[in-house]
């Protein structure tokens, strides 16, 4: 049980990781000799993917990222999960929704102990895109707002997210 919860933690990191834009502690994520395969717009080593990143994320104003379900075999140190996701962006001008409804069929590898990436492949079920709601905010007045990057409050209130998820 063990590994298969180091493998659910894994895959919460990588959204954390891709949501925050945290690049360095995503690259820990992955093996040094990890493929990423988000055919058409990148497939091929993970330092490549992790390269290309920042500037398709600078399309999104905010971006969520949920695994919501995960199903893993194991077979030694190696293993593979199938992982239903749900990727939400938010344009930059707040106007429209972008909503990829998908699976990562995932390779993991446990090395020196410790499980990683070894290919991440991305498979679209379904997508949306759709004007964003604006709808009332219930009070929400001072309430703590989400932001890319190193400027979320999640940062401020969860200190040991600045380092590792080790």
């Amino acid at each position: 049980m063990a590994d298969r919860e180091a493998l659910r933690h894994l895959v919460a990191a990588y959204g954390h990781c891709i949501d925050r834009r945290d690049w360095d502690l995503l690259r820990t994520l992955y093996h040094a000799d990890a493929i990423d395969d988000h055919t058409p717009y990148y497939c091929g080593p993970v330092d490549g993917y992790i390269a290309w990143l920042p500037s398709m994320m600078a399309n999104w104003r905010a971006t969520m990222h949920t695994a919501m379900s995960m199903l893993f075999a194991l077979d030694g140190d190696h293993a593979q999960g199938e992982i239903v996701a749900r990727a939400w962006h938010l344009t930059l001008d707040g106007e429209r929704q972008f909503v990829a409804w998908g699976r990562y069929a995932d390779h993991y590898e446990k090395r020196g102990g410790v499980w990683r990436f070894a290919r991440r492949s991305f498979i679209l079920d379904f997508a949306e895109d759709v004007p964003a709601a604006k709808g009332e905010d219930y009070g929400s007045e001072g309430v703590g707002t989400g932001r890319a990057g190193a400027d979320d409050p999640v940062h401020d209130r969860l200190s040991l997210f600045r380092r590792t998820f080790a």
